[in-house]
């Protein structure tokens, strides 16, 4: 730990009210003084690599192998992937993976190699140990996706974690992928990131060091193929990227490189190999499918500003209404917890809030909760009383309780990493079912306190169970979110067992995405911002994260007109829709700006309330596949280099192509289509790609193109679920994925399966069955039977 959080701290005095500021440097001061009495000193360190191969032991899927002065344990498991593991280290344990670890492939087998070293050969992967420690990851056909230098640790003299380092090259036209919630991205460019949650309230930018939700998972995309790599350590560390350089016409290539470094944890990894949606789909196989939300959480969710109350939320509800703009949940931050008390309704704001919640459900707006990990250490109070009892609250190295900066003032905070205190956790959830709510959202869960500058809110120092292992707050911090929320998603699903858990993250950690989706708030300010919050969602969703969004605040201060309603014609294409108020007093709503805004909102609201059932049939393809919902336009042809550097649109499934409006005053923006041809949605006109085509961008909407061929599930008029058939070429064929929900429970409805094709002068639409194809259940609405093609 340094100075810079007492410095924040000092600073947050006048930006969140005397009293909080002055709390937040006294809680700065005691993790000072606790990390430097509870954390051994580094001292001297000795460095040490592995040596020379000694010794090697085949054994299931590949086998261990015995270097001068360290060890290396490598298989295949039968998903395909590929573990390793230095100085002893195995799978397990490990909270990133989803219940124990696939059994070795048997087909696998460990086998010499030429100049000395050892290879494990499978169906599609070689990994190549040299007799130094060098790794490298071969397609079958022996290109080379990854080489790993034989890694360095610093160790301790006096004993303790050691550091580590460990280096790789990658093809010179590979891209970089992944890290998590990187505002920087989705294509990541050469600079150092860091592995550190932390959760300023203030929005941050690009080269901003302050992640809410980063993750050592890279997903690289080059020529020779894609590969994912998983650094299982949450220790805090750093990587350090940059791209390679073709030799122009020379032959002489420089290698891209990634270079991480870590504070301490085992030096593991895992790698899949494959097409980008094989590689998604082992990677869930290892972490977790993504949990299922209830249909209306794809819908359009607001946040309630200010505290007014009930009276407040029927204003709201009741406003939306008369504009006709569609709401499917309105959520409750702080202001309706009593004194900021978790679990804790202020009963003067909400008298009857199980009563309004019934109201608002019979209108089909459903209320969500915030929840956050600080608990005010006061005595007498049901939650800090219950976890006192328990001895669920985390302590410092010298056995007392820390105390840091919440919402309630001065908090404490439970011990996620202990499955007893999760257990406790998730039991309080009942309250929030008692009082009519069906989501939560949990918020300063990195964890942070509550200030302007969201310092640490625990010291490194901070003693943790870790489910039996014993350790300190810097390898447990970055997976408190993941651990906060699967302790909200078991204790919701125990409780209400016939509904499907609505959790949102704030923080989280590889594997995040079997419990629920993830919000990022207001990523980056300004126009910026919305580069950022597409950049968030790409990155996590190639992280195994599909449901995530960012936060759309109102007109009103900074926030034009024009600003706003292309964040929201943004937002209204992404997986997790949130809008909110753009101040804290309840001001800078939609229809206070004026009749173009709100007629230009309705529009957005109407086309994803139109969209629902093709987003949940992407949720449940996510959930059984691992697929992204919003997809880089290189998803389907990776070796299509123009379209790896393309960050301005997205794929929203296999069906759509969206093209959000990324600046002010744009009357019109150039589109990169791939390969096939493409629908203007708004107009019909055809395109053919791969091309870069130019087209209108009114206020009233943003390029969307539909793929031809595609069959998408959509409200019609009637309210029912309809097929809006795209026409495939003439020449070719088409077809589609639906998947029906009932809005919530835990049937796996069947997938229908559409196929779309010309015959004659007519398109005929079939939907396949088990003993052939049949016509289909649904109302079907063909369109682009138009023979115009744009250039």
């Amino acid at each position: 730990m340094d100075g810079r959080d007492l410095v924040r701290s000092v600073k947050s005095v006048g930006s969140v009210g005397a009293a909080q500021g002055l709390r937040a440097v006294r809680a700065a001061w005691r993790r000072r003084r606790a990390d430097a009495t509870g954390l051994p000193p580094r001292g001297a360190e000795r460095a040490r690599v592995p040596g020379t191969m000694r010794e090697v032991t085949p054994g299931l899927g590949g086998g261990l192998i015995r270097f001068d002065r360290s060890e290396l344990r490598i298989f295949v498991a039968v998903n395909g992937a590929v573990f390793w593991g230095w100085d002893g280290a195995s799978p397990e344990p490990s909270y990133a993976l989803a219940g124990r670890c696939p059994d070795p492939d048997p087909r696998a087998a460990l086998e010499p190699d030429k100049d000395g070293g050892w290879r494990v050969v499978a169906e599609r992967v070689t990994v190549v140990v040299s007799r130094h420690g060098a790794v490298q990851v071969l397609t079958p056909g022996g290109v080379r996706l990854r080489r790993d230098v034989p890694p360095r640790w610093w160790e301790p003299v006096g004993g303790g974690a050691a550091r580590w380092m460990q280096r790789s090259e990658v093809p010179a036209d590979a891209r970089f992928f992944g890290l998590g919630g990187q505002v920087s991205g989705p294509r990541l460019r050469d600079g150092t990131y860091r592995l550190w949650h932390s959760g300023p309230e203030h929005a941050v930018g690009p080269g901003e060091d302050a992640p809410r939700m980063a993750m050592p998972v890279q997903l690289v995309v080059a020529d020779a193929g894609t590969h994912l790599v998983f650094h299982d350590s949450s220790w805090d560390g750093t990587v350090t990227l940059r791209e390679g350089e073709e030799g122009a016409g020379s032959g002489h290539d420089r290698a891209g490189t990634s270079e991480l470094r870590m504070d301490g944890g085992p030096l593991r990894c895992w790698v899949a190999v494959g097409t980008p949606a094989r590689v998604l789909l082992a990677w869930a196989s290892l972490t977790g499918a993504p949990a299922l939300p209830p249909a209306w959480a794809l819908g359009h969710q607001h946040v309630l500003a200010g505290s007014g109350g009930e009276d407040e939320v029927r204003r709201v509800v009741a406003a939306h209404v008369e504009q006709g703009l569609p709401l499917d949940a309105v959520h409750l931050g702080r202001d309706h917890l009593e004194d900021r008390r978790v679990f804790t309704v202020d009963q003067d704001r909400f008298p009857k809030l199980p009563v309004l919640a019934e109201e608002l459900r019979r209108e089909k707006v459903r209320l969500v909760s915030v929840v956050g990990p600080a608990v005010g250490a006061a005595p007498g109070e049901a939650v800090y009383d219950g976890g006192a009892g328990r001895d669920a609250f985390v302590r410092d190295a010298a056995g007392e309780v820390v105390e840091g900066v919440g919402w309630p003032g001065e908090a404490v905070f439970p011990d996620f990493t202990d499955a007893r205190v999760r257990a406790w956790w998730g039991g309080l959830y009942a309250e929030r079912l008692a009082q009519g709510f069906s989501g939560v959202w949990h918020t300063l869960d990195e964890p942070t306190s509550f200030t302007a500058f969201g310092e640490p809110t625990l010291p490194r120092s901070a003693r943790h169970a870790l489910d039996g292992r014993g350790g300190d707050h810097r390898e447990a911090h970055n997976v408190y979110g993941l651990c906060m929320a699967g302790a909200a998603y078991e204790g919701l699903r125990e409780l209400a067992p016939q509904e499907r858990p609505m959790v949102l993250s704030r923080s989280g950690w590889a594997g995040v995405q079997r419990y629920g989706g993830v919000w990022s708030g207001d990523a980056v300010k300004g126009w910026a911002g919305l580069r950022a919050s597409l950049a968030l969602v790409l990155g996590l969703g190639l992280c195994g994260v599909p449901c995530s969004g960012p936060d759309v605040r109102g007109p009103g201060g900074a926030v034009s007109g024009e600003l706003y309603v292309r964040r929201l014609q943004l937002a209204a294409y992404l997986p997790l829709f949130r809008t909110r108020a753009g101040s804290r007093a309840g001001r800078g709503e939609s229809w206070e700006a004026g009749a173009e805004v709100v007629r230009h909102t309705r529009t957005a609201l109407v086309e994803r309330a139109r969209l629902l059932p093709y987003f949940v049939t992407l949720a449940h393809l996510a959930r059984r596949t691992g697929a992204p919902v919003v997809r880089p336009l290189w998803w389907s042809a990776p070796e299509e280099r123009a379209l790896r550097d393309c960050e301005d649109a997205f794929l929203l499934g296999d069906c759509l192509l969206v093209a959000p409006v990324l600046d002010p005053g744009t009357e019109r923006r150039t589109v990169r289509l791939p390969r096939g041809r493409w629908y203007d949605t708004a107009t019909g006109r055809a395109y053919e790609g791969s091309a870069q085509v130019v087209v209108d961008t009114p206020m009233e909407r943003i390029p969307v193109f539909a793929r031809a061929g595609a069959v998408l599930p959509v409200v019609g008029e009637d309210g029912g679920v309809e097929l809006e058939v795209w026409a495939p070429a003439r020449g070719r064929t088409g077809g589609g994925l639906v998947v029906p929900d009932a809005g919530d429970g835990w049937d796996e409805p069947e997938i229908e399966r559409y196929t779309v094709r010309w015959s004659g002068p007519r398109i005929v639409v079939e939907r396949e069955c088990g003993d052939g194809v049949g016509e289909p259940s649904r109302p079907v609405r063909v369109r682009g039977l138009g023979d115009a093609v744009g250039q």
